[in-house]
């Protein structure tokens, strides 16, 4: 698959969908380099849609049963998304693949809602806390080791997307989701998968931040969890008020 497939399959798939889609604050993006790319989440159509906005193809970790249920794993396939692993090898598996995508210079984009939100119905101009995974992935990547290459100039790019006009059906059932991933606890339970097709969308970019040398000094030293909370609050502020300002 070549790297522009992805962007070109999110263009087809939007166009596809009639989705009317607006752009501010477009001259923030890095035009290239490694990026990570932290955005809200509600809808399937996340992933094509900031994959438009920032017009570079975006390497999305995706939960793990959408590798595994047929004809959506070869959706994301399509769009070039990494399913995560099963929950023992879930946390050593997405680092190992996204830091490799980031020193080779790639974009990778990662929804650190989880999955709470995509499982049932969310007002769109609300956000669940964000988890951690992405600024460790950021601060460790830059950081290197003893065995990965440093990700030099390393930008996180926070993005807020705002649902203004969108149509809600109910998807599949969430207990048939066990059968593909029977470790996911969201899937035990009553109730249907809902499918949000987005009709008109605004995407906000955010200020990028990129990961300094003090940054990556202070996660290798003891001030680790202050960095990491710091990059984590500022993002989830950053797309908060990105979002305030897009959906009223």
């Amino acid at each position: 698959m070549s790297l522009d497939t992805p962007l070109q399959v999110s263009r087809l798939l939007l166009a596809t969908m009639g989705t009317r889609m607006y752009l501010s604050y477009e001259n923030r993006i890095p035009q290239e380099g490694a990026v990570v790319v932290v955005s809200n989440h509600r809808s399937f159509m996340d992933a094509p849609l900031l994959m438009a906005a920032v017009n570079r193809p975006i390497r999305f970790a995706c939960h793990h049963y959408m590798g595994q249920v047929p004809v959506m794993r070869e959706i994301v396939q399509q769009l070039g998304c990494f399913p995560l692993d099963t929950p023992e090898h879930r946390q050593q598996s997405f680092f190992q693949q996204a830091i490799k995508l980031l020193q080779q210079g790639q974009v990778v984009g990662i929804f650190p809602e989880g999955a709470q939100t995509m499982v049932r119905l969310t007002d769109p101009h609300k956000m669940e806390q964000f988890q951690r995974g992405f600024a460790h992935l950021a601060l460790r990547a830059a950081c290197g080791g003893a065995t990965d290459t440093p990700v030099r100039n390393l930008a996180v790019l926070p993005v807020a997307i705002a649902s203004l006009e969108e149509s809600t059906s109910s998807g599949v059932p969430l207990r048939l989701l066990s059968l593909f991933d029977p470790s996911e606890p969201l899937f035990d339970r009553a109730g249907w998968h809902p499918l949000v097709v987005y009709r008109r969308a605004s995407v906000f970019i955010g200020r990028p931040r990129w990961i300094t040398r003090p940054a990556r000094e202070q996660y290798q030293g003891k001030h680790a969890k202050t960095v990491v909370n710091d990059l984590l609050g500022y993002c989830q502020e950053e797309i908060a008020t990105l979002l305030r300002q897009g959906c009223f």
